[in-house]
């Protein structure tokens, strides 16, 4: 295609995306004065369920098809990881919101070389995993279950993957568990859920019934689901590591995690954007397991 096509169909793109947006909202303000329990489902679904991240399995990344792949099952639904063997030591790698386990290739010679056994998994709805639907408390569920067979030494986790990690171990409180890392990983989820409002442009009623819907299923107050109240209570070592330059997740979530979770460091970076793919970034986690 020329450069003009491309841009062409790029801001075709943008516009479709914006007006599906735009009318999925003015649908469900609609519905919610009608029929606020359809409503609510319907909202709740649209923000938990990823529109890309899965991969084909007949047609993985070779890194992918080469390892040990096994399938876990939390409530009927099978989630897909992938092993790494090495020593007694393991590491546990968790992905963020619409990726898979394919996003650790850089990182994982960088792994393998510790020598440590390597763990990954595909989060629900995400890479060949089942089901349809994302959610934190799930994805820390799912860690649990393979965790029980596996009893993990270090977590490195990725965007939500990173959030997930850190209210894994303060829920479950995995003594197993001697330090974590997490990648440009968002703190406060209700800013998750502001944007997804704005996104969709949903009225004040919607939003109250989103945040009741949320109490309801998980017995979760969206605002408190924040590392200001559990990180203080995770003793395990910690590596933050974000970009100044993240527009996905800011610099300041970071900040936050590290302020409440008092055995965290902060490494601060620049120019790597979300992805923090780097060389320098993978020599200090390393370096922070191995030290």
């Amino acid at each position: 295609m020329s450069p003009d096509v491309n841009r062409d169909f790029f801001y075709m793109k943008q516009l479709l995306f914006f007006i599906t947006t735009k009318s999925y909202g003015a649908y469900i303000n609609l519905l919610c004065f009608i029929a606020p329990k359809k409503a609510s489902l319907l909202a709740f679904s649209l923000f938990s369920h990823p529109r890309k991240g899965r991969l084909n399995s007949t047609n993985l990344p070779p890194f992918l098809a080469e390892s040990k792949k096994e399938t876990f099952d939390n409530n009927g639904l099978q989630f897909q990881t992938y092993r790494w063997d090495g020593d007694e030591k393991i590491i546990f790698l968790l992905h963020g919101w619409e990726s898979n386990t394919a996003r650790w290739k850089k990182l994982l010679p960088h792994l393998v070389g510790t020598g440590h056994t390597i763990i990954a998994i595909d989060a629900p709805a995400h890479g060949l995993s089942e089901g349809k639907e994302f959610n934190v408390i799930r994805y820390a569920a799912s860690t649990d279950i393979v965790a029980k067979k596996y009893s993990p030494n270090y977590i490195i986790g990725h965007s939500i993957g990173g959030k997930t990690s850190l209210y894994y171990q303060a829920t479950y409180n995995n003594p197993s568990i001697e330090k974590m890392v997490l990648l440009g990983a968002p703190s406060d989820y209700a800013i998750i859920f502001k944007n997804y409002v704005r996104l969709l442009r949903l009225n004040s009623r919607m939003e109250r019934l989103i945040h009741q819907h949320y109490w309801e299923r998980f017995q979760i107050k969206v605002a408190e689901f924040s590392s200001q109240h559990y990180a203080h209570s995770v003793t395990t070592k910690g590596l933050l590591v974000h970009d100044l330059d993240d527009t996905v997740v800011l610099h300041e979530e970071s900040q936050k995690t590290n302020q409440f979770w008092k055995n965290s460091v902060l490494e601060t970076t620049e120019g790597l954007g979300h992805g923090l793919q780097n060389k320098a970034v993978y020599k200090k986690i390393v370096d922070f397991i191995l030290q």
